[in-house]
């Protein structure tokens, strides 16, 4: 279907280019709000009138009667209706819809991508700082970053996952203070137990394993701790290494793997932050007021100018921002998506202003940005937030010990980003419809029950007959399994992965309808043949819709 779709819009390009020179470049299909209406609508009559100086519903006519008149259309169509001011409405016969069920199972895995593009994209997500348990709000970036990363990847870019973190700023010293204090048996509430320390039990367990000397192992570090309490530095790297080895852990429950951890520290070390600034003074984009050294952001649509370098020779937070970025393009990174909490608003026209006042060829709006709202949690019917072990905060280990990976992968995609979200843990855990997840999930399971059933070789169902997928449901669930590859691109450009779970939802419905409408196993062997294929493609798609999310598609429940 997908393939005569593309016949379709070529003929209607060839159509429209008859009527006005150039107008065939706009061609395109919508969907028609009412499904009764057919399956492909066009307003390009009412596009082309007004330049024309045509009344729209006449030209409407003249287009329909060209289309009826190409041979693609008459083999696939089986009518177009005039509507309204110029609408057309397109008709597929129940052959053109029935295509879909081949492409589906032909392409299998790889139905929805697209061809490899030659462009290489970065998501840098998670990037949490080394100095606690990672919390939900990380979970949900977790969840987005990797989500988006999975989309780019069906339209054929190369991504790359990033985590970036500080390992030597003030939260680290404050790390290590607080460590430092538990191996000496000062503990919150004492006195001398500072206000900015951090309270969580895992402090204790960092400075035990400290005090017994354990070496410590994450994905881009290792530390064997000294024992000594008064050794504040190697402390300070030994509660480094074991809180990214406590993240690694949350990471791997939530399945979540990087290509790359990137250091702040490195930034500095590596003189990329003085190369930054100097680049910038050599711009004339610089000046000093007030002992400090000041960017000149407003001339980029900054609401004000910022200061880079402040009097004390320290440099403000967005400098080595900028320094990662031109890192970023210079390692060859055509597009970069940073998904961060809403609170980083305020550096997005900063940063976009240091990256074109250095002058170094990155094109404007480098970087995309998706920020996210924090989580509620909420369980028994009660707000959940503090976690014994992290202190303040309910931990992603928390929310997935208490109901799975794919539910929090699940729920935490299921809204904007930038929307506040509730996770109800009670929800998540019930094995009914109004669970979301398991909703989707049965639908897969089921299919793979009536598969099992029939014991037959699902890869000989890609040449059957399915003339006889001719009904009402299994028409729309022919329609909807169409419009998956168009989802999937229009989901990877608005960085919007919750399209991918309504999607899903709403193909799991249309699979329970079209279920309970027609049995499937009945004694008509070409009927039969017609009604396995289909649901064999359903499956297929919502396996690889639960892909890109994360998600695993069971085939018991």
């Amino acid at each position: 279907m997908l393939k005569i779709k593309q016949e379709l819009l070529d003929g209607l390009a060839v159509a429209l280019e008859g009527l006005s020179p150039g107008a065939g470049a706009k061609a395109a299909f919508e969907s028609p709000k009412v499904a009764a209406h057919g399956d492909f609508a066009s307003t390009a009559a009412m596009q082309l009138a007004k330049p024309l100086k045509l009344n729209p519903r006449q030209l409407g006519e003249t287009l329909r009667t060209a289309l009826l008149a190409q041979p693609v259309y008459q083999r696939w169509v089986s009518g177009i209706d005039l509507a309204g001011p110029g609408f057309l409405n397109i008709r597929l016969t129940p052959e053109a819809k029935q295509q879909i069920v081949r492409e589906v199972l032909l392409a299998a895995d790889g139905f929805g991508t697209q061809p490899a593009n030659g462009q290489r994209l970065m998501v840098e997500f998670v990037s949490a700082n080394p100095t606690g348990p990672l919390h939900v709000g990380h979970g949900r970036q977790a969840a987005l970053g990797d989500a988006i990363c999975n989309l780019y990847a069906t339209q054929g870019w190369a991504v790359h996952r990033e985590f970036y973190y500080n390992d030597a700023g003030v939260q680290i010293g404050t790390l290590a203070t607080s460590t430092q204090l538990r191996a000496q048996g000062v503990k919150p509430g004492d006195a001398g137990w500072p206000e900015a320390a951090y309270n969580g039990d895992y402090i204790q367990d960092i400075a035990d394993d400290f005090r017994a000397k354990k070496t410590v192992k994450a994905d881009d570090r290792s530390f064997t701790a000294s024992g000594d309490v008064n050794d504040l530095d190697g402390m300070r790297q030994f509660a480094v290494a074991y809180l990214r080895h406590e993240q690694d852990l949350d990471l791997q429950a939530f399945a979540v793997k990087f290509d790359h951890y990137y250091l702040e520290s490195s930034l500095y070390t590596s003189g990329r932050v003085a190369a930054t600034v100097q680049k910038l003074v050599d711009a004339g984009k610089t000046y000093e007021q007030d002992g400090a050294l000041w960017i000149k952001s407003t001339d980029y649509g900054d609401d004000k100018d910022r200061v880079m370098r402040k009097s004390d020779g320290s440099f403000t937070y967005f400098v080595p921002d900028v320094a990662y970025h031109i890192a970023k393009w210079e390692r060859g990174f055509s597009k970069v998506i940073n998904i961060q909490g809403t609170d980083h608003h305020g550096t997005i026209a900063r940063v976009r202003a240091g990256l074109q006042a250095a002058g170094v060829g990155i094109p404007q709006g480098y970087p995309d940005y998706v920020l996210h709202t924090m989580v509620r949690v909420v369980r028994g019917g009660e707000e959940v937030k503090i976690s014994k072990r992290a202190g303040s905060y309910v931990t992603l280990r928390d929310l997935i010990e208490w109901t799975s990976k794919d539910a929090v992968r699940f729920f935490l995609l299921s809204r904007k980003p930038d929307t506040e979200y509730t996770f109800d843990v009670d929800l998540a855990v019930q094995k009914n419809n109004d669970n979301p997840v398991y909703y989707v999930q049965y639908a897969h399971a089921r299919i793979c029950s009536v598969l099992a059933s029939w014991g037959g070789d699902v890869a000989t169902l890609a040449d059957v007959d399915l003339s006889a997928l001719d009904s009402a449901p299994a028409q729309a669930l022919m329609l909807l399994l169409a419009k998956y590859p168009a989802m999937l691109g229009d989901a990877a450009r608005d960085f919007a992965p919750h399209d991918v779970t309504f999607y899903l939802r709403e193909l799991a419905a249309s699979y329970h309808s079209y279920y309970d409408a027609e049995r499937i196993l009945v004694d008509d062997e070409a009927v039969k043949k017609a009604r396995l294929a289909l649901v064999a493609a359903t499956a297929q798609v919502l396996h690889n819709g639960l892909a890109v999310l994360g998600v695993s598609a069971p085939q018991k429940m």
